[in-house]
């Protein structure tokens, strides 16, 4: 029988009364561009498909969630995924053993006279952008075997039998094809560099094409290497964890270290065979924080990532949903927050292993973050938020720095004189920050335009999430090495451009001066976050600066808002550029926000009218890729970006 209509419309607005006022059910979630994951015995998710699919081969043999984020880690370093071989590995690995997160610090070394008078003398003002003088000692090798080693279960061996399979030859994608095309001229400075990445030399152009074999024999040679020292040792009576670790000795002390450093000092670098034998993996105790009875993991401050910390701390004293998502308030205060913990990250953090020692405890203090928030304006931005003092706040009264933050200006010299109007709107490029390539001038022009410090801000990199049945999660945010990179000697290693981020004033920062031996303080920063003590969250974003912060509002997106992590992993996120870029000159753009195009009207004459700079981008959220733990039915969550070429396989 056919309803009437009065009585239908009747029914239908009674049902959306009922459905709007509420919870809206998990099956009824927000449509998303990607559909969720759903695993029940692993999870493997990174940049590239292909990337993606060694981990779940891994899977496939047996290995843990360790093992599957090693083979994902060497085939993204071997893809160039943004990163290579001679970059940097920082990690947060779930021990269900232990019940606890360790961190993992894989990352390089100023090397032997790499000092603030060395670059001074040639005239820079920060170590440069590109070049041999641009590298740390490599990482990403140390780190991987060492977490191998500790906490896999599979061989060497097995773990890197899809990498060298890619280094033989693997269909390279358009987006790699592409970069080293528009970066050829940097390319062709460097021998080994040209040679591997310009099959095609003279030619109109130079790069692959997108479908062509990409082979990288002297990279397949030295992985095979790897893979023969760890056999012999097996063969002699090693067990599986020395086997593996005489590999990696291979590497930083034998004869593949002698030729990185020989290779390094032919294009002009630094890097020693001395300072290869001396660096070493650091596992460490993370930095935690709690919000809302989470606990919220980050590697500590040779990291950016307490700054996230810092923030939600700042933010618990607020309503934040009682503003509602992504309205002018609570974007406002969002924006607040992070100035204020990111000057904090641009004057306080630094190397924990060399002197002056940074104070983390204060800085992670929940009455100092009452007091930054009782301090914040709430009704227009503040260009000028400087660093605060937290020595108090862990028991110290004097800031030994006092007369540097007095004197610290929210904007460094090599800035443009005067803001953009904050009344204009302006609208980047097409392409996303994801497609933003990572590749910034030689040569540091006393003042760049808005294009290349956006794309510094944004040099991206990659990310790696793991899970099992067993309970093992690892979070990998690797980096280093982009293309356009050195590569050293015939190792087909390319070499990190990390040492950009120290200064060499300490006015800047007296707690990232670069020093041979010493750890940049990097923006890479991998996430974990536990409830009741058990894992809850894995997530990890790449894209330089904005990495905590496109992190915190994914975090937020799923704690306050109760978004499933694919709708969280695909919702728009700001973007502030009022912290100083850790790359290049170093710059900044106070009060410019990125929105996303969605951005409703009378939220952006708001955010205009509190004094900001609007620029948008159809996307913003990232690319973040997470994993979701959902306790009731044992079974996990994945988020895959929608923002690039990222992956997951699950099961």
């Amino acid at each position: 029988m056919r309803l009437k209509r009065g009585l239908f419309t009747t029914l239908l607005a009674a049902l959306l009364l009922v459905a709007a006022s509420a919870p809206v059910p998990r099956a009824r979630a927000q449509r998303t561009q990607r559909p969720p994951l759903h695993g029940r015995h692993w999870m493997a998710i990174t940049g590239k498909p292909l990337a993606a699919t060694a981990g779940a081969l891994i899977f496939q043999k047996g290995g843990n969630a360790v093992d599957a984020a090693c083979a994902m880690l060497a085939a993204t370093s071997t893809m160039w995924d943004t990163l290579s071989w001679g970059g940097e590995t920082q990690a947060l690995i779930y021990d269900p053993r232990a019940g606890k997160v360790v961190g993992i610090n894989a990352l390089g070394v100023a090397p032997t006279g790499a000092t603030a008078a060395f670059y001074k003398g040639k005239g820079m003002k920060y170590p440069p952008e590109h070049g041999p003088l641009a590298a740390v000692t490599p990482g990403t090798p140390g780190g991987l075997m060492t977490m191998l080693a500790e906490y896999g279960k599979l061989s060497l061996k097995e773990v890197l039998e899809p990498s060298i399979q890619l280094a033989d030859g693997f269909p390279i994608e358009a987006q790699l094809a592409n970069t080293i095309e528009r970066e050829k001229a940097r390319l062709k400075q460097w021998r080994y560099s040209r040679e591997v990445m310009l099959p095609h030399a003279g030619q109109r152009r130079e790069a692959p094409a997108a479908g062509e074999i990409f082979k990288q024999p002297d990279l397949a040679a030295t992985l095979r290497k790897l893979v023969e020292a760890e056999q012999r040792a097996l063969s002699s009576g090693k067990g599986r964890r020395e086997a593996i670790l005489a590999a990696q000795e291979r590497f930083y002390r034998g004869d593949i270290a002698q030729e990185i450093a020989r290779g390094t000092k032919e294009e002009g670098g630094l890097i020693t065979a001395e300072d290869l034998a001396r660096w070493k993996v650091r596992i460490e105790e993370p930095v935690k924080t709690t919000y809302k009875g989470v606990e919220v993991y980050k590697l500590t401050h040779w990291t950016q990532g307490p700054a996230m910390l810092q923030a939600l701390n700042i933010l618990e004293n607020f309503d934040l949903k009682g503003m509602g998502y992504n309205s002018s308030r609570y974007v406002h205060t969002i924006y607040q927050a992070m100035s204020m913990a990111f000057a904090d990250r641009d004057f306080y953090y630094g190397d924990p292993y060399l002197p002056p020692e940074e104070p983390i405890r204060g800085l992670l203090s929940k009455e100092y973050a009452r007091q930054r928030a009782a301090r914040m304006n709430l009704e227009r931005n503040d260009p000028a938020v400087a660093p605060g003092d937290p020595y108090p706040f862990q028991g110290q009264q004097a800031n030994p720095y006092r007369n540097l933050l007095e004197r610290w200006n929210a904007r460094p010299a090599s800035n443009p004189a005067t803001p953009l109007p904050p009344t204009q709107d302006t609208v980047r490029p097409p392409g996303g920050a994801a497609a933003l390539p990572a590749s910034r001038p030689t040569v540091l022009p006393p003042r760049s335009s808005d294009e290349e410090f956006t794309r510094a801000f944004y040099a991206g990199t990659t990310s790696v999430e793991a899970a099992d049945a067993e309970g093992w999660v690892v979070s990998i945010t690797p980096s280093g090495g982009w293309v356009p990179a050195v590569i050293a000697g015939r190792t087909d290693i390319g070499l990190s451009q990390r040492a950009q981020s120290f200064v060499t004033d300490p006015a800047e920062n007296p707690f990232n001066v670069i020093e041979p031996g010493k750890y940049p303080r990097v923006t890479l920063t991998p996430t974990l976050a536990l409830k009741e003590g058990k894992p809850y969250l894995a997530f990890a974003v790449q894209g330089g600066d904005s990495q905590d912060q496109n992190l915190l509002q994914f975090f937020l997106n799923v704690v306050e808002f109760g978004m499933t992590v694919q709708e969280a992993a695909e919702a728009p996120n700001i973007n502030s550029f009022q912290m100083r870029s850790s790359f290049g000159a170093h710059e900044t753009r106070p009060g410019r926000i990125l929105l996303a195009e969605a951005m409703p009207p009378w939220v952006r004459t708001e955010l205009r009218r509190m004094g900001y700079d609007l620029t948008y981008e159809e996307r913003t959220s990232g690319p973040i890729n997470a994993i979701l733990f959902d306790r009731a039915h044992g079974t996990m969550w994945g988020g895959v970006s929608n923002h690039g070429e990222d992956y997951g396989i699950a099961w």
